[in-house]
């Protein structure tokens, strides 16, 4: 009985210190999560029990913070928090797991192998495995690329429908990088319709001259493109018929790994 009361007392002051705008917050970060595609202000409000201007309040801190972004009138979780995840986790993430696989493809190839999500107008690197041979381009997890001029923002970008991909290409800051760069909308919308019925993409230095790379999509259980798989060589390297021959293959076969992964979680 005395044990009894003195659990009901100290957990009195334990829960005078809860803060329930946080519970709130993260209630509604795990809605999120759950929602790969976005989810409406009042479908929000709904799940989480709260009202439309509660969840409205929690929801545009988090933009705010970096931790979700707002697409028309979806909120979606960002990059922001896989990468806080990543630390936390100090190496045990998906991207560790996924990285050894992409190990594998470098080390066969020689070649880096990168993964990356689509943040704003940027792909963001979340997992790299650097090639025995040296690309110009230096990059490490965290580093942003454009998407439109890069294979694994077109992988990502052929996952948005038409209406979607129209408004990205009409915000996004389209500029030439090198003389192969594609800058017309239109043939950008088309290259990456292209990439939806082929299922991989190829950019030939449009980023960089001498700059190659290939990327396929890695899908989550619902089958929607949840990152980008690719490898970046120089052109000397491999033409673009022989990266469709010898570097593609390995690479399906690695996104399917990954993707056997996440349908486990």
């Amino acid at each position: 009985m005395d044990d009894a009361i003195e659990s009901m007392q100290n957990a009195e002051p334990f829960s005078r210190d809860l803060v329930g705008s946080l519970a709130k917050g993260l209630t509604v970060i795990e809605i999120l999560a759950g929602a790969p595609s976005g989810l409406r202000l009042t479908e929000v409000a709904e799940e989480a029990g709260l009202t439309r201007a509660g969840a409205r309040r929690l929801l545009l801190t988090l933009v705010a913070e970096g931790y979700a972004r707002q697409e028309g009138r979806n909120f979606l979780l960002s990059a922001k928090l896989l990468s806080l995840t990543r630390t936390w986790l100090g190496g045990s993430s998906l991207w560790a797991y996924a990285e050894p696989i992409m190990g594998e493809v470098s080390q066969a190839l020689g070649e880096s192998c990168s993964a990356a999500v689509l943040e704003d107008e940027d792909v963001v690197y979340v997992a790299r495995v650097a090639g025995r041979r040296i690309v110009s381009v230096s990059l490490a997890v965290g580093a942003r690329l454009p998407a439109y001029c890069t294979s694994m923002g077109r992988v990502l970008l052929s996952d948005l429908d038409t209406a979607e991909l129209a408004r990205f290409l009409e915000k996004a800051a389209i500029r030439a990088n090198t003389p192969k760069t594609v800058t017309d909308r239109e043939a950008l919308a088309a290259r990456v319709a292209e990439v939806r019925r082929e299922g991989y993409a190829i950019v030939d230095e449009e980023l960089e001259l001498g700059l190659r790379s290939i990327a396929v999509p890695v899908r989550g259980r619902t089958g929607s493109v949840v990152a980008a798989l690719n490898v970046s060589t120089q052109s000397a390297r491999f033409s673009c018929d022989e990266m469709r021959l010898t570097i593609l293959p390995p690479l399906i076969e690695a996104a399917a790994k990954i993707e056997d992964f996440l349908a486990l979680q």
